[in-house]
């Protein structure tokens, strides 16, 4: 039997004492991918600090995931975490991500779906611009392009990129998120990446 013949094995865990849950993956030598999960989750509460909106015993705190992918030793998770208090005026909401090779144990960057040099961010960009243009989404300045460090996730062949709420558009769209089918992109896959592997399953 080969490691990656079954979903991955995902226990549940609670950040501290508030009810922030994530996953961790049981199967040995994930070291390094639950630790960005846990550095991504945690990170999240801090930011949520560090903005001054955590207040112990005032602050209403809900962290959650999802699974977005989990199959060919590919795993893409979704964070999300929902904060509340008398002194705010509306909640505030974080969004973070995580895509991994488990048999790797190797968290990949979005520019690391995709082969060097090969123009992938330009036919990233024209795809969401599209999108923007279809959808008729209201952009507080123009639609900056992607990111060095951009956020997005897997969902079997379909990459989606996401943007943080107010980043490029008013707070009441949210996480604006654009799928893209990872059909269209084929040509700049690396070909051993998460979106690569995923392309050439079954």
């Amino acid at each position: 039997m080969k490691i990656c013949d079954f979903p991955a094995s995902i226990q549940t865990y609670r950040l501290m004492e508030e009810p922030v849950f994530f996953p961790w993956i049981v199967h040995p030598g994930s070291n390094v991918v639950n630790q960005e999960i846990f550095s991504r989750v945690y990170g999240m509460f801090r930011t949520l600090q560090q903005d001054g909106y955590y207040q112990p015993g005032l602050t209403e705190v809900k962290g959650t995931y999802q699974v977005k992918n989990n199959q060919d030793c590919i795993v893409s998770f979704t964070f999300s975490l929902f904060a509340n208090a008398p002194n705010l005026a509306h909640p505030v909401e974080y969004m973070d991500s995580v895509t991994a090779d488990v048999s790797r144990d190797k968290v990949y960057a979005l520019s690391e779906q995709f082969k060097p040099g090969s123009g992938w961010e330009k036919a990233v960009n024209r795809l969401i611009e599209a999108q923007i243009e279809e959808r008729d989404i209201p952009l507080l300045d123009g639609f900056p392009g992607i990111g060095p460090n951009q956020k997005y996730y897997l969902a079997d062949k379909s990459l989606v990129i996401y943007f943080d709420e107010y980043e490029m558009t008013p707070g009441y769209v949210g996480f604006p998120m654009f799928p893209i089918s990872g059909y269209a992109l084929q040509e700049d896959v690396q070909d051993s990446s998460p979106l690569g592997v995923m392309l050439s399953s079954g």
